[in-house]
């Protein structure tokens, strides 16, 4: 009887494994596309004087970067810039003048230029804010109504 033999091979081998991460940012604004709101309240149409206010973000947005991306954010005049930002009144002309910074101090260093590129900090790489402060300038003349402006803001990195 001829037993039958049967042999068996082990081998044992390597391979790679690897993933390339390149920098970036991710941003999700929700439906609409609206990062948020800078709303100066209900005032009374003889109110003078400058009020202030500051960037609420929307719910839905998120974002978040690679950490140690340099970003860096520009925000344009608006639809009402003349020679500063303004608000208009919804069906009329009149106008509120506002500014905007990047610090609730309002200093001048700290004024956002129309599209000037302003780096914005951060500690933590996944939940980034967006440090945007307004102020407007009442005249104590102003009709009652809405006013309103709508800013783009660009995120670069």
């Amino acid at each position: 009887m001829w037993a039958s033999q049967v042999a068996f091979a082990v081998t044992t081998q390597t391979f790679t494994v690897g993933a390339t991460i390149t920098p970036g940012c991710s941003v999700v604004s929700g439906s609409g596309g609206a990062l948020g709101s800078l709303n100066f309240g209900t005032r009374t149409g003889v109110q003078r004087g400058q009020v202030t206010a500051s960037f609420v973000p929307a719910a839905s947005l998120s974002l978040g970067c690679t950490p140690g991306v340099a970003l860096s954010m520009s925000i344009n005049g608006g639809q009402n810039y003349s020679t500063v930002r303004n608000l208009q009144r919804s069906g009329g002309t009149d106008r509120v003048p506002y500014r905007l910074y990047t610090s609730s101090t309002l200093a001048a260093n700290t004024e956002i230029g129309v599209n000037q590129s302003v780096s914005v900090a951060y500690s933590n790489s996944n939940s980034i804010s967006l440090a945007i402060f307004g102020a407007a300038q009442l005249t104590g003349f102003s009709p009652a109504g809405t006013y309103t402006d709508q800013l783009t803001v660009t995120l670069s990195w």
